[in-house]
């Protein structure tokens, strides 16, 4: 029997800072394969490797020919279709598919694959009815359709939508696991008061009653009844929740209620002194609001000063109707508007901003990016600058960090932050901000270094003061894995998003994001054209070719795979090429469905020890996609070459881990964890122990926070000093490349925690994206990205320090 004593006052735990419209819990895809489908024009063959099942279908090379599975769908709704298959051939076979003998997809590409014996998946969607349908894939040329292996089919129930109770706003409660029989990640144990609840985010498309079903367990013998509120009204006063027997027998209470077009809120409140049972979701009939807004119009700047700006743009329109414009900063939300024209006050001076929109609406769907506007604040006005900061001194140096505190500045408007600076270099080691920003600080420094430091004060005008006096000489100690000066492997690129080495070491990929370019270069520096990625898209933000890696096995024969991850038409992908050590060939889709937007694409893959996939992908801008198990976006993924969810994935999905906003480094240490470095808001970067099934935060939390179910990053970082991209790991020290923080972060890990951290190359060499380990060698190749939209335009260089 469950028992547990009442916390003291109320613990309001948020999930989720967005009401957004939840998927059905994620479930595996049932699998038809094709030699048991019906088949016409073709045979079943195994005589080529690769393919489950017992073998596949050949399919007569003329127009016609055609395979047909017939898939049970246990409801009516949208089916995700994944079709696998091998064409060996130099030219498309494209497929005409239909559903129940309607085509949903005419003429669909069916790419070359390399050989007969690689496999790849196209994914499309359709709806089909609850039972029984008939998908057919019938050859559009003479050529004939490619192999067929299987089918995988997803089928998501458009008569109703769930909603998870560990991703809802809970009152005097916890996220547990230790039942089992529960959907989605977890479920909510109530503490024994009454009063304790938890309150859904609910979407619908149209208004109207409905029924709200939800499912419970309650392994007592004494009912635990709740009330049951919508918008605020009450709708059911003690409903009962009897027991079910145990607490791994999972029961449904339903109610009939009205809802609003849009978002709702419905709250389930204990009413008795024994809580409520354990809650592991709410089932919601008739589809939810999934119709995202129109992308607002081309903004525009006016009324321009020194501080403040007037945003305009042409309005955005939805079904239920817009209600908030959220503003970024290049990839950083800076404001919300509820309709334009807004006022942004509080801007830098004489500052360059590129401003973009999104349009939100009562269920929290987000639309595309809006044009982007480039508008720069007006120089300050005459202004006494701050006043000199006093001496600082420096205390408790130790190898990594020392303490820092110097005398305050003064200012008629206000000071607004303290730079501290290398005396010998003029690099920014630290920025304390506040108001007022404090006077003392905990420093990052190189080891085995002699410094003197500076401090700087700076207004709210962003006037600076004159430099402090230097502080008195002092050295760090030494310590182990510290990066030497680093030589020039490589120069003249275009922002170098990725580097993959060849499983023999002996040359690296390096893929360009804005020329969708791939580069052969040798440890010597000799630099190759091998190709060029096909379907590539940029988005004008963070968009366009990213991630790559050599598949495990390469060896340029018998496997030459190689697989990037790439913005498309339709969103973001995972793509397989063949590279015979000479140049690129063929193209086929690994993954699709990954939503893309401006900014936050995530773009990572790596192969795991474990030889499986993962990739890496962003919110998409749309932060209620993280938290969302049945949305491939805001999560790390693990699959198999082909696509498929890999084996022993926490929910049977795709889905390693989620709730990331933006994460884009991935590394294994010697004992095979998985980290990850991530982009924050305006808040806090993060550096996170990857594990499956865990709830990273986003949107609940950005960096720690204290809330049940959530998992907290090991270090943070203000987004000034950080903005990680790729990192890299040598003898279980994380070099980890900062973009806005322009520097190499060093972070020595002790088991599964955070020892030291220090950074090095603080403003040498600009923006960093692309970190990676030299294979066979105590050496890191690491690249900037001065040539993006937000770097000075200097072309990029590729640099190889050694590590010691």
């Amino acid at each position: 029997m469950r028992s547990r004593m009442s916390r003291l006052g109320v613990l309001v735990l948020l999930a989720s800072m967005l009401a957004v419209p939840a998927r059905p819990a994620a479930a595996a895809p049932a699998r038809y394969e094709a030699e048991n489908a019906t088949i016409s024009q073709g045979v079943v063959e195994s005589n080529h490797t690769g393919y489950s099942g017992t073998g596949f279908v050949n399919g007569d090379n003329l127009a016609g020919s055609y395979v047909q599975w017939t898939i049970n769908a246990p409801t009516a709704g949208t089916a995700t279709l994944a079709l696998r298959y091998a064409n060996g051939t130099t030219a498309n076979r494209p497929s005409d598919i239909a559903v129940n003998g309607s085509v949903v997809a005419a003429a669909r590409a069916f790419d070359p694959t390399g050989s007969w014996s690689t496999w790849a998946t196209v994914t499309l969607t359709a709806q089909v009815n609850a039972g029984a349908n008939t998908i057919r894939a019938t050859s559009a040329t003479a050529g004939g359709n490619p192999n067929w292996d299987y089918l995988d089919a997803d089928v998501r129930s458009d008569d109703f939508t769930d909603y998870q109770a560990e991703t809802a706003t809970i009152s005097q409660g916890v996220v547990e696991s230790n039942h089992a029989g529960y959907t989605g990640s977890g479920f909510v144990n109530y503490d024994n008061v009454t009063g304790s609840y938890v309150e859904f985010s609910v979407s619908a498309a149209a208004a109207g009653a409905q029924s709200l079903t939800f499912r419970y367990a309650n392994g007592t013998t004494t009912d635990r009844p709740m009330a049951i509120t919508v918008n605020g009204v009450t709708v059911a006063t003690g409903h009962s929740f009897p027991g079910t027997g145990a607490w791994t027998t999972w029961n449904e209470i339903s109610v009939n209620a009205p809802l609003n077009a849009g978002a709702n809120a419905v709250r389930a409140t204990a009413t008795t002194a024994d809580g409520g049972p354990n809650l592991d979701r709410l089932r919601v009939s008739g589809p939810g609001d999934t119709e995202k807004p129109t992308s607002p119009g081309q903004p525009t700047c006016s009324g321009i000063s020194s501080n403040a700006l007037t945003l305009d743009w042409p309005p955005s329109t939805d079904n239920i109707g817009v209600v908030a414009y959220d503003i970024y900063h290049q990839g950083q939300q800076i404001a919300t508007a509820t309709a334009p024209p807004y006022r942004l006050t509080g801007l830098n001076p004489n500052f360059s901003y590129q401003l973009s929109v999104f349009a939100r609406d009562a269920s929290a769907n987000v639309s595309l990016s809006s044009p982007e506007a480039n508008c720069r604040t007006l120089p300050a006005p005459a202004d006494d600058p701050p006043s000199q900061p006093g001496q600082p001194t420096v205390s408790g140096v130790q190898p990594t960090s020392a303490t820092v505190t110097w005398g305050a500045s003064t200012d008629d408007n206000g000071v607004r932050a303290y730079l501290v600076r290398d005396n010998a270099t003029n690099a920014v080691l630290a920025t304390v901000t506040g108001t007022p920003p404090a006077t003392t600080a905990s420093v990052p420094f190189e080891c085995a270094h002699t410094y003197q430091v500076r401090v700087v004060a700076r207004d709210t005008a962003g006037q600076l003061s004159t430099p402090s006096a230097p502080s008195a000489s002092f050295t760090t100690g030494s310590c182990g894995t510290v990066p030497q000066s680093p030589t020039s492997v490589a120069g003249g690129w275009d922002v170098p998003w990725d580097i993959s080495w060849a499983p023999d070491g002996s040359y690296a990929l390096v893929t360009e994001r804005d020329t969708f370019k791939v580069f052969k270069i040798t440890p010597s520096g000799t630099k190759t054209q091998v190709g060029t990625v096909p379907n590539v898209q940029t988005t004008g933000g963070e968009g366009g070719l990213m991630g790559l890696d050599f598949s495990p096995t390469w060896n340029g024969t018998t496997d030459q795979e190689v697989f990037f991850m790439h913005t498309a038409s339709e969103g973001n992908r995972v793509a397989r090429m063949n590279f015979n050590g000479t140049a690129l060939s063929g193209y086929a889709v690994v993954l699709q469905g990954i939503d893309k937007n401006r900014y936050h694409n995530g773009g990572r893959i790596r192969f795991g020890p474990d030889g499986y996939l993962y990739v890496t992908t962003g919110d998409a801008q749309e932060s209620g996609n993280a938290p969302d198990l049945g949305s491939l976006n805001g999560k790390i993924l693990r699959i198999t070459r082909t696509g498929a969810a890999a084996p022993g994935n926490p929910f049977g999905t795709r889905v390693y881990s989620y709730g990331h906003r933006n994460p884009q480094g991935l590394a294994w240490d010697s004992a095979g964890r998985l980290w990850s470095s991530e982009l924050g808001n305006s808040s806090r970067d993060e550096l996170n122990l990857i594990q499956p099934g865990k709830n990273y935060g986003w949107p609940t939390c950005e960096g720690t926070c204290s809330t049940s179910g959530m998992t907290n990053p090991k270090y943070t970082w203000s987004v000034s000093e950080a903005s990680p991209s790729g990192i890299a790991i040598v003898n279980n020290t994380i070099f980890m490349a900062a973009l806005r923080g322009q520097r190499l972060w060093r972070i020595v890990l002790n088991g599964e925690n955070v020892s030291t951290v220090n950074s090095y190359f603080n403003g040498t060499y600009g923006r960093l994206r692309a970190v990676e380990k030299v294979p066979g060698a105590g050496a890191i190749w690491f690249g900037s990205t001065n040539s993006d939209n937000n770097g000075d335009g200097s072309a990029d260089t590729i640099r190889r320090s050694t590590i010691q």
